[in-house]
């Protein structure tokens, strides 16, 4: 995996996020969702880091990076604090502006950096998610039946933890042959750790409070400023649960969304690694899209 990536673990002082980085030319930040860890991008990355320099962390809690001290309030695994951990790195790193790229729980802390730090980021995709304000507000007998995950993940420590550490492999049924070898091994070393799902456990427990306060900057005027592409994968949940997807987007964004779904499950980046990847170099205006048959898909 990522073959001529440096590999860091960055010290930001109350955590630790584990980060790797390669490539030339403008960046992009890729954000996992739960449970992967940043290895969930290793297929896209070569295709990226011809023309990008491409900057994969753990974030906060999940992987191998440090696991935040928890509160009441669960501000600690707040998107808001997972973004501006993924806004020091990049700066670190040298790179002031930037291409955020985010699926699932990491397309939260996407469209919460590019919501906080619009000077910062330069082009916003939004992976398989909605808002968390908009899930929410929406959220009915097919959401709660779909997503019921959101609402048990988020009951009061210890009980989802309890439960989920009790039995792993029923939780999450990843195989080497969906996600490559060394990556299923970096999942599992990361689940291995009760830290690592107490801190999961935080992340949505933040989604049912403090995220869905902060999402409703965008009912006080606030927008996503930057162009915004919005891809969804056709196999998963999200157009089960919303017709209009590219729609539910535009009320977030200040200009016009690009949205079209993946022909893919919910794990875009294992699953359709190419196809993603030619996306996101139609949408940057600096790279050239991929041309087919120059990698195979997944490898």
């Amino acid at each position: 995996m990522f073959t001529d990536f440096t590999f860091e673990n960055l010290d930001l002082g109350e955590v630790v996020p584990r980060v790797r980085h390669g490539g030339r030319g403008p960046a992009v930040l890729l954000l996992h969702g739960h449970p992967r860890t940043h290895t969930t991008g290793h297929r896209p990355a070569p295709w990226l880091a011809e023309t990008h320099t491409v900057v994969c962390p753990d974030l906060r809690g999940y992987g191998q990076s440090s696991k935040p001290r928890t509160d009441d309030d669960h501000e600690p695994c707040s998107k808001r604090r997972m973004a501006a951990d993924c806004l020091e790195p990049m700066r670190r790193l040298g790179h002031e502006t930037f291409h955020v790229v985010g699926h699932d729980r990491g397309g939260y802390v996407a469209t919460r950096l590019a919501l906080d730090h619009p000077s910062a980021v330069t082009h916003l995709t939004a992976l398989d998610v909605v808002p968390i304000g908009e899930a929410l507000s929406r959220c009915d007998a097919n959401f709660a039946t779909r997503w019921w995950h959101w609402f048990f993940r988020a009951q009061p420590s210890p009980g989802p933890e309890t439960v989920i550490n009790n039995n792993l492999s029923l939780w999450y049924r990843a195989t080497p042959e969906d996600m490559g070898q060394e990556s299923w091994q970096d999942l599992q070393l990361a689940l291995s750790d009760p830290r690592t799902i107490h801190a999961m456990c935080e992340d949505y427990r933040a989604g049912l409070g403090i995220d869905r306060r902060h999402d409703e900057d965008q009912a006080a005027g606030r927008r996503v400023r930057c162009p915004t592409l919005v891809l969804w994968a056709t196999k998963s949940d999200l157009p089960l649960l919303y017709e209009d997807i590219r729609g539910i987007w535009q009320t977030w964004v200040a200009g016009e969304v690009t949205a079209k779904g993946i022909d893919s499950g919910h794990h875009v980046a294992e699953e359709a690694p190419g196809k993603l990847a030619e996306e996101l170099l139609k949408a940057w205006p600096s790279a050239e899209p991929v041309r087919g048959g120059e990698r195979e898909a997944g490898s």
